[in-house]
């Protein structure tokens, strides 16, 4: 019988997702204002073709993940997680407003969960959700999460997810190399591969969720 370690990387992603999976769930944005850094899912149960094979009513399946870390954090500070600001909360309003400015989808159709994390482990939680989830606005349709450049640094290539959503007033000044098509075609690809290969796919998503991690 093999020997049981809590802190095997295998283990800690197991306790992770099912402390998280059993908070909520809860609209977008949550309704009550609250304290702390961590991470979080979103949720889809809505009628846009593309994305009704990732539908998940029960808010079992996320369409993204991702985490809030607390100002300092990159400094070094570790204090915990609740004794800071309102990171999470506003990573999730930041979100609902994103999607409230795409034209194809409705924040109504949303939910979220969210769990509190020592700063520690923050960027390690988040790795543990995207490898094991692989949701599609993560490895597909990249580029949710990313936060307006400012005036002036807007010339980049849209993301794949603008291209597929229009409506955030900083991508209409980006380069529209890619259109709404691509991006269908793109996420279609995906589904292809999720049925045919899913362990190709969930390794794509550990280096991904690798790469972001190293870059911050």
């Amino acid at each position: 019988m093999d020997e049981y370690n809590p802190l095997d990387y295998r283990n800690l992603t197991v306790n992770l997702i099912r402390e998280l999976m059993s908070r909520g769930p809860d609209a977008l944005p949550p309704g009550e204002r609250f304290r702390g850094a961590g991470v979080y899912a979103l949720f889809y149960d809505g009628s846009f073709e593309p994305y009704v094979p990732f539908r998940s009513p029960a808010a079992e399946r996320p369409i993204y993940v991702g985490k809030a870390v607390p100002k300092g954090a990159r400094k070094g500070a570790t204090r915990g997680a609740t004794s800071m600001g309102t990171e999470l909360y506003g990573r999730l309003v930041e979100h609902a407003r994103s999607i409230g400015q795409a034209t194809s989808l409705d924040l109504a159709d949303f939910s979220c969960r969210f769990l509190v994390v020592t700063p520690l482990w923050i960027t390690m939680a988040e790795r543990f959700l995207i490898e094991e989830f692989q949701p599609v606005w993560n490895v597909c349709m990249e580029g949710f999460g990313a936060h307006d450049a400012g005036a002036g640094r807007r010339a980049g290539e849209v993301s794949w997810w603008d291209a597929m959503h229009a409506g955030r007033p900083h991508a209409a000044q980006q380069l529209h190399t890619r259109t709404q098509m691509d991006a269908m075609e793109r996420l279609r690809a995906f589904r292809e591969r999720l049925a045919s290969d899913p362990a190709a796919v969930r390794a794509e998503a550990g280096r991904i969720a690798n790469e972001q991690a190293e870059s911050e």
